[in-house]
């Protein structure tokens, strides 16, 4: 394992909203996608279940996004301003099947908060360990998702294996120039 579990599953999740905000598809468009994908992650905390909180998650995605596009001194100054911007203080806890890891906000917290917050942590290991080059874009010319790259041999290059799929056969029917 590269990162502490909360750390990967912190990038993942971030990875995951940040890949909501897709041009042609949100997947954020209401209360009940956003309860699906506080769910599917395990978001625990308060929750006020309006539509300013739908709004709030809503506008932390192209901020986390950007996390993917800097380069080190920019993620550290972005990473530290989503840690100030929420009055993180970071602390020890246990809950659910977990076992000691950190939150860096109260349980009360506003939630886009607490996923900034979440993500920002997880940066901070991520820069720590020099490891930025396991975040990057999907490398579909038509997908514009981020991923995190937690192989050993560091080979992920798609978001999905839709994506890796596509082109793959893209690229077997170049070779093959159109022959059955």
């Amino acid at each position: 394992m590269l990162f502490a579990h909360d750390t990967e599953t912190a990038l993942t999740a971030a990875a995951a909203l940040v890949n909501t905000a897709q041009p042609e598809h949100d997947e954020l468009t209401d209360l009940a996608s956003l309860d699906a994908f506080v769910q599917r992650w395990g978001w625990t905390g308060s929750r006020r279940g309006d539509a300013q909180e739908l709004a709030a998650v809503r506008q932390l995605r192209p901020r986390l996004r950007r996390l993917w596009e800097l380069d080190e001194d920019g993620v550290v100054e972005q990473v530290n301003r989503m840690l100030s911007d929420a009055h993180a203080l970071p602390q020890l806890v246990a809950h659910d099947d977990w076992g000691y890891h950190l939150h860096a906000t109260p349980s009360q917290a506003p939630l886009a908060d607490r996923m900034a917050v979440e993500a920002a942590m997880a940066f901070v290991d991520v820069v720590r360990l020099q490891e930025l080059d396991r975040l990057s874009a999907c490398g579909a010319d038509d997908c514009d998702d981020v991923l995190v790259d937690l192989t050993k041999n560091r080979s992920r290059r798609y978001c999905s294996t839709s994506c890796a799929n596509r082109v793959n056969v893209a690229a077997f029917r170049a070779r093959r120039g159109g022959r059955p």
